[in-house]
This record gives structure tokens, C-alpha cells and sequence, in this order.
């Protein structure tokens, strides 16, 4: 497919990425799908993982920080009795240990140490980088350097069912909250060990509720025309309900593309989602005691 047949397309995919891919093998075959110019993902789910992947094309990348910030919900099975090299299924197994007879009373005992704020260690295959290289590299080394903990939240930490020597978990958490972290943490409290043997990620904030759509499915739609494709994706202002809106007049919003600052009628100092006065989502902006800035604005 040649550059030139790609288009300006704008909005946001909830794509649900299939085990065994890459979040940007997922992200490009959605793209060249799409035929979009421009595409970001928010957040990657490694191969292991399938789930919620949120895709943004073309003017919707400008807002896609907020996604990368946003709190995640998954569901995660802990196979116990050892752990991994890389905290999932795809390493080594190393050291066995048996697994104690576990009582729901027992494992709940463990799970609520998990949940609230807690520090985590963030695991060597990881996407964080150590003088500019990524530590997942270091790791297929054999190249383990130390790693600050750092403060996350679980929010929710429920068990769902069990087996003699598996446990699958529903997990809500804050960003940067590593799964294979928390059961490998969850193991060593139940005296056994653990590793991430299944992940899918739910919902990313704040598109709770809202339908995934596979690539298979994508395809099929596709092939009923672009606009039954198109009819898909979301409106870029979906990502950002938690944020206050301002309609804006045709003569402010010149100036603010022009670099200048307006008066406005906002207390306080908050970010803000900008509508032009037709209703249309036009950017970001920043106001600060009744003075207001264009933070990110958009160019359809």
C-alpha cells in the first residue's frame, strides 16, 4: 500500500489486541486497515496480554498522554509453585516450591496486604530504560541493574476462582502498576512463588463499558465500505470527560491559534476542553485567574 493512498483520518480505536501480537504489530495493522496517516497506541500490552489497546489516529495522538496516565483494570491468572525469568509464561521456570494447601480465608489474608497504595519494583523486562537503554535489553543480556521502587495503587484485588494451583484475579490499578510484579509479590507472600500464566486488560479510563473491536472483526467491516469502518472509532473528546468545558468564540479562538492569551470567565487555574461555538471539539487550553491559553489545539 503506497504512502500517497493513506488519509487524515481522526478519532480513537478501542482495538482489542490478540494474544501472541505485539502492541505495534496491533497498532500498524490497524493502521494500514484504516489508512491512517497517523497512528499512536497508549500504553502497550506485551504479547502474553490481550485486551483493551486504545489507538489513536491523526489529531486524537494530541490527547493520548491522558490514556498513558489513565487507571487499567485486568484480569490476571497466577500459576503458583515457582516463578519465572520474565514474571509471565514466555520465560524459564525456576524454583519449584510446593504449594501450601490454601484456604479462600488464607489468600484473602495475602490479598488485601496488595491493595490500596504499594510499592512496587519494577521487573527487568520492562519497558523503563537505564542510560538510554531499555531494561528488557540489559535483561536478555543477563544484565540485572537496580530499580527504584515506585508508588502505585490497587484499587480493586479480587478473586475470582481457583484451583489447586492457579489463582485468577480481577485487578483495578493506577498507572504504571506492573501485573507480573504484583502476583510474583503475591506468590512469595503465599510461600510458593508465582508467574503470569494469563492477562487481559479490561478497560483502560475512561472507556469503561465500551466495546473492543478485534481486527477480524475490523476486517469484516471493512470490506462493507469505509464508512461502516469509520463508524468504529470514537470522538477525540471521549478520552477527556474529566476535564471541564468552555465554548469558545470564533473571534477568541483566532487568537488563541495565534499565540495570544484571552480573558475568561474561569476561576481558579484547571485545564480545560475547548468547543468552538458550533459544538465542535476544537483543543486544550489553560486558564489561570480569568486569563486563558491554548494548551494543545487541533488541526482538522
Amino acid at each position: 500500500m503506497s504512502r500517497r493512498q493513506f488519509r487524515k483520518l481522526n478519532g480513537i480505536l478501542l482495538l482489542d489486541k490478540a494474544l501472541g501480537v505485539s502492541s505495534n504489530k496491533a497498532l500498524q495493522d490497524a493502521r494500514f486497515l484504516f489508512q491512517a496517516e497517523k497512528a499512536g497506541h497508549t500504553g502497550s500490552l506485551d504479547p502474553l496480554a490481550s485486551g483493551m489497546l486504545p489507538v489513536c489516529f491523526g489529531e486524537a495522538t494530541k490527547v493520548s498522554a491522558f490514556l498513558l496516565d489513565a487507571g487499567k483494570r485486568y484480569v490476571a491468572v497466577a500459576t503458583l509453585g515457582c516463578i519465572s525469568t520474565t514474571g509471565d509464561a514466555e520465560g524459564d521456570k525456576i524454583n519449584p516450591r510446593p504449594v501450601p494447601a490454601l484456604t479462600d480465608t488464607a489468600i484473602e489474608a495475602v490479598l488485601a496486604c496488595f491493595r490500596g497504595a504499594i510499592m512496587q519494583v519494577p521487573p527487568m523486562y520492562s519497558a523503563l530504560k537505564k542510560d538510554g537503554q531499555p531494561l528488557y535489553k540489559l535483561a536478555r543480556q543477563g544484565v540485572e541493574v537496580e530499580r527504584e521502587a515506585r508508588a502505585v495503587t490497587i484499587h480493586s484485588l479480587t478473586l475470582l476462582e481457583r484451583t489447586q494451583d492457579s489463582l485468577m484475579l480481577a485487578v483495578a490499578c493506577s498507572k504504571g502498576t506492573y501485573i507480573r510484579t504484583l502476583v510474583e509479590d503475591i506468590g512469595e507472600a503465599l510461600g510458593c512463588g508465582a508467574y503470569v500464566s494469563m492477562l487481559r486488560r479490561e478497560m483502560v479510563e475512561p472507556f469503561d463499558g465500551l466495546p473492543m473491536h478485534t481486527l477480524e472483526s475490523l476486517r469484516a467491516l471493512a470490506e462493507q465500505g469505509r464508512e461502516a469502518l469509520d463508524a468504529v472509532l470514537l470522538p477525540l473528546d471521549t478520552a477527556l470527560p474529566h476535564l471541564p468545558a468552555l465554548t469558545v468564540p470564533e473571534t477568541v479562538l483566532l487568537r488563541l491559534r495565534q499565540g495570544q492569551k484571552v480573558r475568561a470567565d474561569v476561576e481558579g487555574a484547571e485545564l480545560l476542553r475547548l468547543y468552538s461555538e458550533s459544538g465542535e471539539f476544537i483543543g486544550l487550553g489553560y486558564a489561570s485567574h480569568g486569563v486563558l491559553s491554548a494548551k494543545r489545539l487541533l488541526a482538522y
